[in-house]
């Protein structure tokens, strides 16, 4: 197992981490097994966002004995009403439900309270600017908790969040099919059948902005959602109409720029050993590109999908970032100021593109890299 630090905070985690989502109606015995699996090969870091009095209980109960190595994120605003789970802002249920949490994992403080699923931009700015982030501040200057994060499918969200010196940790939603989408206020739209149209044949650049943000400001970034709910492990349910595995979606997410840590969900020890073959899988075993090279629906031929595969360049240009960049601006009338200015501040730009073209066959999605540079060039002025 190998380590990341999360963001600026200090803290050493597993690169594969445990997520609590399937531990619903699950006896204590098959949560024990699971985490002494976790224990048992290096995987130190939890996420449970679920409010379900058992999940809580069971979880708290198998890492107490080793409390000490485990890192632990929990989330404000995840409540347990009427036998259900309920995301709710309404602070006579959001103290109750954490002080539950507390209890029920048998803990004084919390590595990372999350606010929790927060996809709408009216929904973050009420939270920033009211009674549930007082609370927050005030645990964490309690020391309750020890650092603030937030969750959010939406990377409009993210980029507000990342941006925002009181979070410390980002869980966002990635995976290469999810990665082709822009903002979204609303999870379920990921999930629609005719969701994944013609339209979608490269990464959304605005998500790759939200991957370097966080790596630049020293932003935690954590996974969820690395295998699409599972839908990506099927030929059957993929919207590329071929399944990648979990090594392929695990090496996907650790890939991207600024991200420490995925959660894995899962219902038993083998499922969770799959994911553990990415330890030693080897590099091929690992390659995703010529999966979604030769997939039967939404080609990405001549799309940059920023996976690195073209360098070294004899220039040392960054070419990932300036294809980022490059697709950030170019449906705009005007260059955005912020953009441009990411692009001024590159090291080195398109201009000191020699035409090479050294680093056109290794792409994998045969992007024809050097007219790529000549357009950036005059989008950019330079």
């Amino acid at each position: 197992m190998q380590y990341r630090e999360l963001g600026n905070t200090g803290i050493k985690v597993s690169e594969i981490a445990f997520g609590a989502e399937f531990l619903v109606e699950r006896s204590y015995e098959d949560t024990e097994e699971l985490i002494k699996v976790c224990e048992a090969n290096g995987i130190n870091f939890v996420d449970c966002w679920m409010s379900e009095h058992d999940v809580r209980s069971h979880l708290g109960r198998a890492i107490k004995d080793n409390r000490e190595n485990w890192v632990i994120q929990g989330h404000l605003g995840a409540t347990w009403q009427n036998n259900q789970y309920v995301r709710t802002r309404e602070m006579d249920k959001v103290i109750p439900a954490f002080e539950d949490f507390m209890q029920r994992f048998q803990i004084d403080t919390l590595d990372f309270g999350m606010i929790h699923y927060v996809d709408q931009i009216e929904d973050y700015e009420e939270i920033m600017n009211g009674p549930f982030m007082e609370y927050a501040k005030k645990l964490k200057g309690e020391g309750t908790i020890a650092h603030i994060g937030l969750s959010t499918h939406n990377p409009d969200i993210g980029l507000l969040a990342a941006e925002n010196p009181e979070i410390e940790l980002l869980m966002f939603s990635i995976n290469p099919a999810y990665d082709m989408f822009g903002a979204m206020d609303d999870i379920e739209e990921y999930r629609k059948e005719d969701a994944y149209d013609n339209e979608l044949s490269s990464s959304n650049p605005q998500r790759a902005e939200l991957y370097e943000l966080c790596q630049n400001n020293g932003t935690a970034l954590t996974v969820m959602k690395g295998f699409a709910g599972g839908n990506l492990l099927s030929d059957e349910t993929s919207p590329f109409g071929v399944a990648l595995s979990p090594i392929q979606c695990i090496h996907y997410c650790l890939e991207q720029k600024g991200v420490n840590s995925i959660f894995v969900g899962v219902k038993t020890p083998e499922e969770l050993m799959e994911s553990l073959k990415y330890c030693d899988a080897t590099q091929s075993e690992k390659d995703y590109s010529e999966v979604l090279k030769n997939a039967p629906k939404h080609s990405f031929e001549g799309q940059c999908t920023y996976c690195g595969h073209c360098v070294p360049c004899a220039s040392e240009i960054d070419i990932a970032m300036v294809n980022k960049l490059f697709g950030l601006a170019k449906n705009h009338d005007e260059v955005p100021a912020s953009v441009q200015e990411h692009y001024n501040n590159l090291k080195f730009n398109a201009s000191e593109c020699i035409s090479c073209g050294d680093c056109q066959p290794r792409c994998p999605f045969n992007v024809h890299i050097v007219d790529v540079m000549l357009d950036v060039q005059d989008l950019f002025g330079f």
